[in-house]
């Protein structure tokens, strides 16, 4: 396999990490010593630097003022974001600004997508439905129903309005966000995708706070009323979003545990023991490389998952199950990682003026989000039995 990044992809990395270099995962509270939400909206400062660097437009269209590169080049740069905490909806804003660009409405797209790049608007996603165990889409239903009027207009000349009802749980940064993506099904049990705004009638947010102390929200909708062009339901929008939220999951959680396993490879080299830095003994040795081969085996699983969706290259498996063992090395993986820090830290990785704390809480909410291991693992078995043993 070749695992070289062209020279657009490159320059996306060498501008990411000059704008996530002056961030400090202890820049606000500990999760661990408050009973909310570390902070009340997202890192504005950083997300204006994002937006300058261009980072928020990559994956945009020239037309939409964009750079025109692939998930690969997003999840470069969210690999970087996850190293510093980075509290940004940068995964969640550039997956529906490419949901909407492939499957939206064309005039829709030109209207919300040049201030997405420039990072006028913040977008989220509803992706964990009412529990976070069932599919998000059967969490809100979608009825289309008619009213009178001109344009735009449905083959009995009537616009065509869709109104929703149901709840999406855990949605990322909700009350900062501009738009919110919520999954649904119709009565046929179409999966589609809805483009809601918060402050819309109807729409309720209820406080919640995610493992990481990120701010989340509940979003009730209640008879949510909006136009044809604010619903994409083009076969197979939504199975595209969800893998493109998957595969740029597995990409934070990369990058934190590579971050986790730097400052565990920093501590163990100067902390002593009987006068030898406790590096060099073997029983630390091998944890420590264990949880490389980790890493690098959650790399090499998440560009074989991002290019088989930036390509649509073919296989024995759809891509779904390339997908599948991207989350289950991610989400196993990382949990390895940051326990092991934890140990080979000692008490000092609990101390809550210490960062480890922190990487720990977000890797046990990016182990969980998009179903744990043990989801895609059955979702994997039953790819296999459909496609290799039916």
């Amino acid at each position: 396999m070749d695992f070289t990044f062209t020279e657009e992809q490159q320059a996306a990395v060498e501008a990411a990490r000059a704008v996530f270099s002056g961030v400090v995962p202890d820049g606000v509270p500990s999760p661990a010593l408050v009973p909310g939400a570390v902070a009340e909206d997202i890192d504005r400062p950083l997300w204006a630097g994002l937006a300058s660097s261009d980072l928020l437009s990559l994956m945009l269209s020239p037309e939409h003022g964009g750079a025109g590169l692939d998930l690969v080049a997003l999840c470069l740069v969210l690999r970087e974001s996850a190293k510093v905490l980075a509290r940004v909806p940068l995964l969640e804003t550039c997956a529906v600004a490419m949901a909407l660009q492939r499957y939206g409405d064309r005039q829709l797209a030109a209207e919300l997508l040049p201030r997405t790049g420039r990072g006028e608007l913040v977008l989220t996603v509803g992706a964990n439905g009412r529990s976070g165990h069932d599919p998000a889409e059967l969490a809100v239903t979608a009825r289309r129903e008619a009213t009178a009027g001109t344009v735009p207009t449905n083959r009995d000349g009537d616009i065509a309005d869709w109104v929703l009802d149901g709840v999406q749980s855990a949605v990322p940064w909700a009350q900062a966000a501009d738009w919110i993506a919520i999954p649904a099904h119709t009565d046929g049990g179409r999966a589609v995708v809805a483009l809601i705004q918060p402050a819309q009638d109807g729409v309720t947010l209820a406080e919640q706070v995610s493992t990481s102390g990120e701010r989340f929200a509940e979003v009730r909708l209640e008879s949510v009323r909006i136009d044809g062009r604010a619903l994409i339901d083009d076969a197979g929008a939504w199975e595209w979003l969800r893998a493109l939220l998957t595969t740029g999951t597995c990409a934070l959680a990369l990058g934190l545990g590579e971050a986790v396993l730097a400052m565990t490879s920093e501590y163990t080299g100067k902390r002593e023991q009987f006068g030898f830095p406790v590096a060099t003994f073997q029983s630390v040795a091998v944890q420590a490389a264990d949880r490389y081969i980790d890493l690098r085996a959650m790399e090499v699983t998440l560009w074989q998952a991002a290019w088989r969706i930036s390509t649509g290259a073919g296989g024995r498996l759809p891509a779904e199950g390339d997908i599948a063992v991207a989350k289950i090395w991610a989400s196993d993986g990382v949990r390895r990682v940051v326990q092991t820090a934890q140990h080979l830290h000692g008490g000092f990785g609990a101390d809550t003026d210490y960062p480890l704390h922190r990487f720990h809480a977000w890797a046990k909410q990016i182990e969980l989000s998009l179903g744990p291991a043990a989801a895609h693992e059955e979702a994997l078995g039953d790819l296999l039995a459909a496609h290799l043993l039916g």
